[in-house]
This record gives structure tokens, sequence and C-alpha cells, in this order.
């Protein structure tokens, strides 16, 4: 029988060495860390360019930005929300600087972060379509660059990261509500922000997981601090406090924080994962989602809990340290009304439909219509700003997840698993 040597393969070694637990918990994001900034970094440059350009076009008041530029401008100027004379809109668009204000507090059905934050637009630019759109455009940039780095650090690809932002910037119900004043950018750039945080707090503390277990450890596991919660508690609490939906996005991301800390638990070997992540894990993380959310959801109404007039406040103590403990009580029964309100919400409107409708793009919104005389050099001119996501991405996304269900469910194959429910790591 013939025999061949072969030269010692002198990387085998290395090769077949297995990952340390570091590695296996928290493995470094491969590629070049230039590069995971740089593509990000102009793939939102571009999305900036498209959300600025022409930003006070038209020059009027486009849909739903007759309650929040209003608003916005009268939290800069009152505090809280104030009613208008009749015809406000034309009067602002006519003259930013007009006396627009008419007797008393309004009565408002959402919280007032989303309209704070309009109100540092117009705070920096007027009370202009420009000033009044300029922070939706700024909030629609940056989402594009948060969703690149968290996609490269959940998918490990620098290209899959800057794929996954260009579609978001493309997109065009993103682009509509980047350039308008309304409350929705807002709720979306904050509970993105927040996904943001615990997807970095994951892989942060699965490194200190390993780390520690290196040392040994009790069946539990140790105890982690997980400070990036406490970043993601604020930016929760910021999307409650724009919009109330923000809501059922703290319980899944509750959720999804316990799964990955017992996930993590398991995959490192700790011998009572439940056990560890139920006794040393999961009482921080409701205080740092929840407390720290409500905490933050609170601090958005400063301005109607500590000047007096806002509807429901009533007069104020002269203490401005009891004023927050005498302006509780109001401001629970002023969230009383306010979900009397919602509940009790039955009027037909022209652009309503129903969430499941939402995926499959049922119903567009008009957004603004006109028809400019003399502009296009033709007999009759039309101009519309129509709120619609791009079919291709959206349909083409709900047939991607169907395929990786079916091709998890069916092949068990952890990469499909991990395209439909984002997670790159062990566990």
């Amino acid at each position: 029988m013939a025999m061949t040597d072969f030269a010692p393969d002198h990387d085998l070694g290395r090769r077949s060495r297995p990952p340390t637990p570091r590695e296996w918990l928290a493995p470094p994001i491969p590629g070049n860390p230039l590069w995971g900034w740089l593509g990000p970094l102009l793939v939102t440059l571009f999305a900036g360019v498209l959300r600025f350009d022409r930003l006070a076009n038209p020059h009027a008041v486009v849909f739903d930005e007759t309650y929040y530029a209003k608003d916005a401008w009268a939290l800069l100027k009152f505090g809280w929300e104030h009613n208008t004379v009749k015809n406000a809109d034309k009067v602002l668009i006519n003259d930013p600087k007009a006396d627009i204000w008419g007797d008393g507090a309004s009565f408002v059905a959402h919280p007032p972060a989303g309209k704070w934050m309009i109100a540092v637009g117009e705070w920096m630019f007027g009370a202009t379509p420009f000033g009044w759109r300029f922070m939706p455009a700024l909030a629609g940039t940056l989402a594009v660059l948060i969703l690149c780095r968290v996609a490269r650090r959940m998918t490990g690809s620098t290209l899959l990261g800057c794929a996954a932002g260009l579609l978001l910037a493309v997109d065009g119900l993103a682009f509509v509500t980047s350039r308008t004043a309304l409350l929705d950018v807002f709720v979306m750039f904050w509970v993105l922000a927040g996904f943001a945080c615990l997807v970095a707090d994951r892989d942060r503390s699965r490194g200190q997981l390993a780390d520690r277990l290196a040392d040994g450890g009790s069946s539990y596991g140790p105890f982690l601090p997980h400070w990036w919660r406490i970043a993601a508690g604020v930016c929760l609490g910021m999307a409650c406090a724009t919009k109330w939906t923000g809501i059922f996005y703290v319980a899944a991301f509750g959720l999804i924080t316990v799964f990955w800390d017992f996930g993590a638990r398991r995959a490192a070997g700790v011998r009572r994962p439940l056990a560890g992540t139920l006794a040393l894990e999961s009482p921080l993380a409701f205080a740092q989602l929840v407390i720290v959310g409500v905490v933050t959801y609170l601090a958005t109404w400063w301005g109607w809990i500590f000047r007096p007039g806002g509807w429901g406040r009533g007069e104020a103590s002269s203490n401005p340290l009891w004023r927050p403990f005498e302006a509780l009580p109001r401001l629970w029964r002023y969230h009383s009304e306010m979900l009397k309100f919602h509940n009790g919400l039955d009027a037909k409107h022209d652009y309503q439909s129903w969430p499941w409708d939402w995926p499959v793009l049922r119903r567009p919104v008009a957004f603004f219509y006109n028809e400019p005389k003399g502009e296009c050099g033709a007999a009759r001119c039309s101009r519309e700003i129509l709120g619609i996501g791009t079919p291709a991405l959206w349909w083409g996304a709900l047939v991607a997840l169907v395929v990786c269900a079916l091709i998890w469910l069916l092949v068990r194959d952890w990469r499909a698993a991990r395209s439909c429910w984002g997670s790159r790591r062990a566990g």
C-alpha cells in the first residue's frame, strides 16, 4: 500500500482549540472597526440629505401638525398645552410670532415628550414649518444610524448592518413621518434606541458572565449589574411619554431580557440558570426598565407639575418642593380622563385601519394635498404627501419572515430562527 506523508499542519492546534467561555458567549464582531462606523455614517448622511432637503416645503400645516406644532409652541411659552384662536394655523403660517392663544388650558390625549422634542426645533428656528419639522427629521436620521449599528452587532456584518439602515432610509413611511411634526417618529426612535441599549447590554453582560464564571461561583451564577438597561429604561420611558403605545414595548422587551439572561446562564453552564435569572437579574431588570421608565415619564410632565394653569392642574403651591406631591393626585385624574377619551373614541375616520392591516399597507394616509396653479406647465397640477410604506420592502419582508419561520420549524435550522428573532449569540 502506498503511503503519502503530509507536512504537519501547524495551525491545526489553533483551529481545533475549543473556544473560551468569553469567545463562546460574547464573540467579537468581525470586520474592520473603522468601517463599522464609517459605513453606517455614510448611510446616515444619505438619510439626512433625504430628510432635510426642502424640509420647509410645503409651507403649510400638514395633517396632525395642526395639533402638535401648536402644542409644542405652547409648551415653550406656558409649560403646558394651551387653547388657540380660530384659524390659528393660517395666522401662524403668515406670522410665526403672532399671538395665537385663546382662553385657558387645552386637554390633550397624548403625553408631552414628543411635543417637547418638537419644541426644541421651534426654540431654535421659530414656529415655522422648518422649525417644527427639524426634530422629527433629526430623529428619523439618527434612527438610521442606530439601526445600522445594532444590525451590525446582531449579525456580525457591517454590510448587513448598512443594508438594514439603507432600507429604513428609503422606506416611504419612515421618510414621510420623518418630515412631518407628528409623534410617531419619536415613538419609533425611542423604541429603537431602547432596543439598541438592550442589545449592547446583552453582549457586555455575557462577557462579564464569562469572566466571573472563570473565577468560580454559586450554582445560580454571578450577579451582573446591567448598566445599559438604565439607558434602555430612559428610552422606553420617553417612548411611553410620547404615546402610550410604548407600554407594549416595555412588556415585550422585559420578556426578552428574561429570555436572554436565562439563555446566557444556560449556555455558560450554570447549574440553575432559571433560578439564577429570576433571583439575581429579573428584579433589577424590572427596576431598570419599569421604575426608571416611570420616573422618566413623570419627568416629561415637569411643565404641568411645576407651573400653574395646566388643564386640571389648578393653583400651585408657593413651595416648589411640594409641587410634585401636590400635583400627582391631579395628574392621576388627568390620566384617567385621557384613558376614558381613548377607550370612548368610536368616531369613524376616513383613514381608520386595524393593526393587522398595517403590514400589508391596506390603507395609506393622505397627509397633504393641494392643486397649485402654474407650477407644472399643465392646466391642472396636483401635489400630495402620502403616508405609505414602500411595498417592495414591506411585502418582501413579510415573505422573508414566513420563509425563515418555515425553515426554522421544518428543518430546525438555527440560522433561520436567528433571522426571525434577531439573536446572534449563544443561548
